[in-house]
This record gives structure tokens, C-alpha cells and sequence, in this order.
């Protein structure tokens, strides 16, 4: 049994993402380090990847940066054990099927395990394909994350019935970024996965704002951010782990 449940216990949850090893993995570990002391109530690490299908611009030049300064695989290990010295709230990997499959999905989700990773979310990976790591992820006490996109209509009961962990609620159509207006109908989609589960639902995609935080806090159980925050990152590099906490902290306060 994951951690992962425990991230939504205290009211509403807020979710930062962030691209391992941009611009190095240092800054990363001291970004990590000050989202949790500001109230995240769990953590994204992203584990790069060379074609990462689902990201819009700010983020896959996240990725080309950290690719491009020799992040890899096992440092991004490495740096998580050392977080898990003293950090102790919930925190899943996001990547691409790809990038599990060519390390060992075995050999992948055991050293989750031993480094205190709760969850994987994969992107890429469609819903009916899910066995070739479920079985796995169970195996090794880490909770394969599903997502629901509003092209899911069909499928949200059966998803919902089978998830783990949290489901992560994509709020609109295309690659991640921020968006001026969010015009899906959550609240529906909220709704229909409420009725196949109380697994907690946490809505990103598009976030960048206090107000947009707080207006999806109050449809899901919490709120997902990745652009905004890669982009204070990119903006200060090495010095941005002072901002992104300012940052945390400000979105925490909107959605309690």
C-alpha cells in the first residue's frame, strides 16, 4: 500500500511537477526540497525523456536541457534516495512507457520501491496495455496512476473501478502548457468518477494560476501544476528553489 492516499487527508492536494535535472540535478533535489516545505502535499518528478509526447513546449525543453547536461535513469535514483532522508511526503515518477521498458519494468519499479517512489504515471501508455506493468507495480508496492482525458467518455467507469493511487484528471485536449481558460466540463467528469470509486481524482493540464487552482480544487480532491513551475525554473536555474517554494506556498493558500 502506497502513500499516495495520504497526500489528500488534509484537505485539498497540491501537486507540483518537476523536470529531473533542469537545469542539474542539484538545483532539482534543492526544488524538491523547498515544494515540500512549502505545503505540496505530494511531488511529480519527471524523468526525461528524447520525445515526450505529451508535453507542449516549456516542458519538453525541460527535457531536451536535462538530457542534454547527462541526467539519467540512475542518477535520478541516486538523487531520490537522498531526498528520502528527510522528506517524507508522497512522490510518483511521470515518464514514458519507453523509458521503463528499456531500463527493465522489473528491474525499474523494485528500485521505486527501494527509494521510496509511492507511484508511476505514464502517459503513454493506453489503459487496455496496462498489464504489461501492472502486475509488476503491484508486485512491488507501487501504484500505477490512470488518466482520465474528456475523450474518456466511454471508458470512465471501467478506468475509475481499477485505479490506484490517484486519478490524474487531464483538464483539456492537447499537450501540457498553460491556458488562459479551462472550458472542459469537469465537474461531469469529476461526477462520473465518483460514482465508480473513492480513489481521490486531482485535475492538471493547463494550471498556472492561484484562482484556476483554486476553481479545480473545488470540482476534484486536488490540483496538478507542471509548466508554471518549470518555468520559474527556467527563468532562475540554479537560484529558482526560493521561487518555486514562493510559488507552492501561494497555490497551497488558494485551494485551502
Amino acid at each position: 500500500m502506497s502513500k499516495i492516499k495520504s497526500a489528500f487527508e488534509n484537505g485539498k492536494a497540491f501537486i507540483p511537477f518537476i523536470t529531473c535535472g533542469d537545469p542539474d540535478l542539484e538545483t532539482t533535489e534543492k526544488v524538491v526540497r523547498a515544494a515540500a516545505e512549502n505545503g505540496a502535499d505530494l511531488i511529480e518528478l519527471g524523468i526525461p525523456f528524447s520525445d515526450p509526447t505529451a508535453e507542449g513546449p516549456v516542458i519538453q525543453g525541460a527535457n531536451m536541457r536535462a538530457l542534454a547536461n547527462g541526467t539519467t535513469t540512475d542518477k535520478i535514483f541516486d538523487m531520490v534516495k537522498n531526498i528520502r532522508r528527510d522528506i517524507n511526503i508522497p512522490m510518483v515518477f511521470m515518464t514514458y512507457a519507453n523509458v521503463v521498458f528499456s531500463y527493465g519494468a522489473e528491474r525499474f519499479i523494485s528500485i521505486c520501491n527501494q527509494i521510496g517512489i509511492d507511484g508511476l504515471i505514464l502517459p503513454d501508455l493506453p489503459f487496455e496495455e496496462k498489464d504489461e506493468f501492472l502486475p509488476i507495480c503491484r508486485k512491488y508496492d507501487v501504484d500505477l496512476i490512470s488518466l482520465i482525458a474528456p475523450t474518456s467518455a466511454g471508458r470512465i467507469e471501467m478506468i475509475s473501478r481499477e485505479a490506484e493511487g490517484f486519478i490524474y484528471i487531464v483538464s483539456s485536449l492537447g499537450v501540457t502548457g498553460t491556458r488562459s481558460e479551462i472550458s472542459t466540463d469537469l465537474e461531469t467528469l469529476v461526477s462520473m468518477v465518483r460514482q465508480n470509486t473513492d480513489v481521490p481524482c486531482a485535475i492538471g493540464f493547463g494550471i498556472s494560476t492561484p484562482e484556476q487552482a483554486k476553481k479545480m480544487a473545488g470540482i476534484a480532491d486536488g490540483a496538478i501544476v507542471g509548466s508554471a513551475v518549470v518555468k520559474i525554473i527556467e527563468e532562475y536555474g540554479r537560484a529558482s528553489a526560493k521561487h518555486v517554494g514562493e510559488f507552492v506556498k501561494s497555490m497551497k493558500q488558494a485551494i485551502s
